[in-house]
């Protein structure tokens, strides 16, 4: 069984779409748990919950990576970021059975992409992904590391490695709004 998370209902195909890989592929994970950070993305939360006017995709934001035992890790990169980008936010992940012509992703543990349309074999309604990701914290399926328990070596990382986001993001003005609000302590 393969997982697929969307905020869409009632997907029957799930349908290739641009991908970061910068051509239309449909991403899977072998773990259920791993698709839970797909249900919210927190640049569109944000940008939606202020107000900001924004035409086309938004990009996606993802701060999570892996442990040696090829756990989830989601990393927090600013304070309370888990609570503010997944409470209340609802959605839907898939379950396929069978993909024709699939890839396994060497950068991410236990993901596989399809160029080609999937059927769908099930789908499951999660009314809070925040609550999941706690459920799955609780199983000890993912592992949370907060922003306050990094350390200066981290800190330091996501301070460089923001500007630098900030920086290269002049023709996306929803990323540098949700950057400056979130990372206001960094004087961009």
């Amino acid at each position: 069984m393969l997982f697929h998370a969307s905020k869409i209902p009632d997907l029957t195909i799930l349908k290739p779409q641009i991908s970061n890989h910068g051509k239309p592929l449909v991403y899977f994970s072998q773990k259920r748990q791993n698709v839970l950070v797909y249900l919210s993305n927190a640049i569109e939360k944000h940008c939606k919950s202020i107000g900001f006017q924004h035409i086309g995709k938004y990009k996606t934001w993802g701060s999570y990576g892996f442990t040696e035992n090829g756990i989830l890790r989601l990393e927090e990169y600013y304070p309370n970021a888990t609570v503010d980008t997944y409470k209340g936010e609802s959605g839907y992940i898939y379950s396929v059975e069978y993909i024709k012509n699939y890839c396994i992703q060497e950068d991410i543990p236990y993901a596989i992409t399809s160029e080609n349309e999937v059927a769908v074999a099930g789908c499951e309604y999660v009314p809070d992904a925040y609550e999941a990701i706690l459920e799955a914290i609780g199983n000890g399926e993912i592992v949370l590391q907060k922003y306050e328990d990094n350390n200066q070596d981290m800190l330091d990382w996501i301070e460089k490695t923001i500007k630098t986001e900030y920086n290269s993001a002049v023709l996306q003005p929803e990323y540098r709004e949700f950057l400056k609000s979130k990372f206001e302590w960094f004087n961009f």
